[in-house]
């Protein structure tokens, strides 16, 4: 099990989800340290500890949104996934649709889960709750190259 400050980055570009996540990851009492990338771009940039965010530390989770402006998250999971230095962080990738096609293309790219936003507020505090107790809690995370 983790004993330190786990490290999420959440990329999600809409600003409610991103602060009811904020909010839920906090109530549930866990040490983490949340960064938020608003784009594609720059959850890869963020990632890659390009640029503004060379001193950034890489995270132990990747909670991906599909429907990013620009690129879309499946394009952002394809890269990650493809990057040698990136490839065993686990991705969780958070989705409105529940179709068969997104779902399977997803993990034909190797994500390590993916979910469906559900739609009810308690429903999304239980599923944050439960990334965060089984992928913060009990998941030993890869170690960085």
């Amino acid at each position: 099990m983790m004993s330190r400050v786990a490290r999420i980055l959440l990329v999600e570009d809409n600003s409610a989800d991103v602060r009811l996540v904020e909010e839920i990851f906090s109530d549930a009492g866990l040490h983490f340290q949340l960064q938020v990338a608003r784009s594609s771009a720059q959850a890869l940039s963020m990632l890659r500890q390009e640029g503004d965010h060379s001193n950034l530390d890489r995270p132990d989770i990747v909670l991906l949104d599909l429907n990013l402006p620009e690129t879309n998250g499946r394009e952002v999971l394809q890269q990650l996934k493809q990057d040698p230095r990136l490839k065993r962080i686990p991705v969780i990738v958070l989705s409105a649709s529940n179709a068969a096609r997104d779902v399977a293309a997803c993990y034909d790219l190797h994500a390590n889960a993916y979910v469906t936003k559900p739609s009810d507020l308690e429903e999304l505090i239980r599923l944050v709750e439960s990334i965060s107790v089984f992928w913060l809690q009990f998941v030993e995370p890869p170690p960085q190259l």
